[in-house]
Formats: C-alpha cells, sequence, structure tokens
C-alpha cells in the first residue's frame, strides 16, 4: 500500500528554502549603525596594550584612540563608550580625580571630537577607575558602606567636566539611587541641555564583568574581589529591574540600558514593553571572552557565534549595542 496523500495548508518551510527567500522574511538586521564600540584608554608610554582576558581588544593611549575611532568611524559605527585605566598613583578614596578638567577622559573626549567630529562620544560616569578600593561610590570607611547621597554630588560634578570636554552623552553605570535626576539637574544649571543621559538603568551584580575590571584595573580589593550586590541588581529579580528602568525614565534619562545583554533578554523584551524610550543593551567582556575563549578551543564558529549572539539581543529589543564585537562585525558587514 502507498503513502496516504498529506495535506498541510501551512507549510513554514516554504519561505526558507532558498537564501534569496530567506533574506526576503528575515525579521530582524543587525547593522553597523547599531553597535557602539567600548574603548579602552591609557595615559602610558605603549600605544596598544593588550588585554589578556579579552583577545584582539587593547588598551591606547589618546593617539591610538583617535585613529581607531577614525576606522570605526569609517565602518559606519556611530559612537564609542570610553573607558580610562589610570595611574594607580592617581586613586585615592574620594575619586578626585574622577572631575579633574585635564584627567584622561577629558583629553581623550578633546581629542576625538577635534579629529573625528562626528562621531558620538559616550563617557562612563561611575568612580571605580578612581576610587582606590574599587567601588563605584565613596565608602565609609568606618563600615564600609558604599554611600549613596554622597557618591551622587560626586557624579553630578563629574558628569558636568565629561559635558565640557564635549561627551555627546554622559553614561552613568553607577547605580546609586537618583543620580540621573541629580546629573540632569546638574547639566541643565551648567548650561548643557543638549548633553544626553545613557542611564545603566539596570545593571545586575553579574559575574560577567571580570575580564573588564582587569582592563580598568578595578577588579580586585585586598586581594579579593569586590561585592557589589548592595548596589548593582539581584540576578534573580525582573520586576526590580523593571521598576529602575522606570525610574530612570522618570528622572530624565534619555536611553536605557540593560547589561550584561545575553543573559537578560527577556530583561531586555520586557523594558521594550514598558517604555518608548530607545534601549541599549551591553554585551558586557565576560560574554565577548567565553564565545572567544570557546572559538579557540574549536568548540564553536566565531564569527557565526558572535553574528548570533547579537541578533539575539536586537531581536529581544535593543535599539543599539555595546559589543567588543563592534569593529570586527562592521568589517564584515562592509565586505559582504
Amino acid at each position: 500500500m502507498g503513502r496516504e496523500p498529506f495535506f498541510s495548508p501551512r507549510r513554514p518551510r516554504r519561505n526558507r528554502q532558498n537564501a534569496s527567500l530567506r533574506a526576503l522574511v528575515q525579521e530582524t538586521h543587525l547593522t553597523a549603525s547599531d553597535l557602539i564600540a567600548p574603548l579602552f584608554v591609557h595615559d602610558g608610554d605603549g600605544l596598544r596594550v593588550p588585554i589578556s582576558s579579552m583577545p584582539g581588544v587593547f588598551r591606547f593611549n589618546i593617539k591610538e584612540l583617535v585613529q581607531e575611532c577614525k576606522t570605526l568611524f569609517e565602518l559606519g559605527i556611530p559612537a564609542v563608550a570610553l573607558f580610562p585605566s589610570i595611574n594607580p598613583s592617581l586613586k585615592d578614596a574620594h575619586a578626585n580625580e574622577a572631575f579633574n578638567p585635564r584627567g584622561l577622559i577629558p583629553r581623550a573626549v578633546a581629542a576625538i571630537k577635534e579629529q573625528v567630529a562626528g562621531l558620538l562620544v559616550i563617557t562612563d560616569v561611575a568612580l571605580d577607575p578612581y576610587t582606590d578600593h574599587g567601588h563605584d561610590g565613596l565608602v565609609n570607611p568606618k563600615n564600609g558602606e558604599v554611600l549613596n547621597d554622597e557618591t551622587v554630588d560626586v557624579l553630578a560634578a563629574m558628569a558636568v567636566v565629561l559635558a565640557e570636554s564635549g561627551a555627546d552623552l554622559v553614561a552613568p553605570s553607577d547605580m546609586m539611587d537618583g543620580r540621573v535626576r541629580a546629573i540632569r539637574k546638574a547639566l541643565d544649571q551648567a548650561s548643557y541641555t543638549s548633553t544626553g543621559i545613557l542611564a545603566y538603568s539596570i545593571k545586575f551584580a553579574s559575574s560577567y564583568y571580570g575580564p573588564f575590571r582587569e582592563a580598568v584595573g578595578s577588579q580586585l580589593s585586598a586581594g579579593k574581589y569586590l561585592d557589589k550586590k548592595t548596589y548593582q541588581l539581584n540576578p534573580a529579580n525582573r520586576r526590580e529591574a523593571l521598576l529602575e528602568g522606570a525610574l530612570d525614565e522618570e528622572e530624565g534619562a534619555d536611553i536605557l540600558m540593560v547589561k550584561p545583554a545575553g543573559p537578560y533578554l527577556d530583561i531586555i523584551r520586557e523594558l521594550r514593553n514598558q517604555t518608548c524610550l530607545p534601549i541599549a543593551a551591553y554585551q558586557v567582556s565576560g560574554e565577548y571572552a567565553q564565545v572567544c575563549a570557546a572559538a579557540e578551543k574549536g568548540w564553536l564558529n566565531l564569527e557565526s557565534t558572535r553574528d548570533e549572539s547579537l541578533l539575539a539581543i536586537k531581536r529581544a529589543g535593543a535599539d543599539m549595542i555595546l559589543t567588543y564585537f563592534a569593529r570586527d562585525v562592521a568589517t564584515a558587514l562592509a565586505q559582504a
């Protein structure tokens, strides 16, 4: 007996049968203009210093940083986010170097703006690169508590210095309560009403930050990894994360960010459903490092895994992605 005729009015595979048809029905697209390149800058003699836990990522001196920015802009990447690795001698408990108008980041911003005027420059607003204890805020020496309100005052002063240097967006990543409102007020009072705030609104106390902390030199305190759970979000909490996003929007943030990105795609999607503001997502150092490490072992394909991870972040609802893959992805797209 022959097989009974099989009838199925819906065959989704019809739309997958060749590359041209798959391209027509593709729902999510990744372009160079979706990407923000995080860049590390140092004040040392070396042109570019490799970061051991992040293959292909470097700390640049200002001259090399400007050249890298030119290359990224030519590839169609619209923005960079700057992170400093400062001399330990400049660090102290009060983060005084954070609001030095001749500090490393203000000089770097000015140099980029002079030579790559069309590139958006985003500057981090947090104290961990500048404190000798490595926390994102000021610390009460008596009990080790990270002080909220006192830190917010310093962050607001820091944001004004960064705006004066030419930063297009300041990005508070500290997770102190009320800092977006304070920064917006300080910027407006200093006549920087056009300087935007890209808020690290939903930043989890994640295990994926290790390579970044190596890159900026804030990873250890008294020989151990810092515990930032009193101010960064509990990875288990979805509703609390959405509350943080709503508060930052109310306080005047122009863009909301979720960090890390890959492990929190559900949060990106729920935030997308909650807000009309643009959403950024940060594919953090640990996400980058694990893909590179597995590829080096031959366990997965670097390029396809890289691209899939970024498409997933975009599909979840992110409008822009900070990723250490930015240059490589933009290069691949330009060659496609």
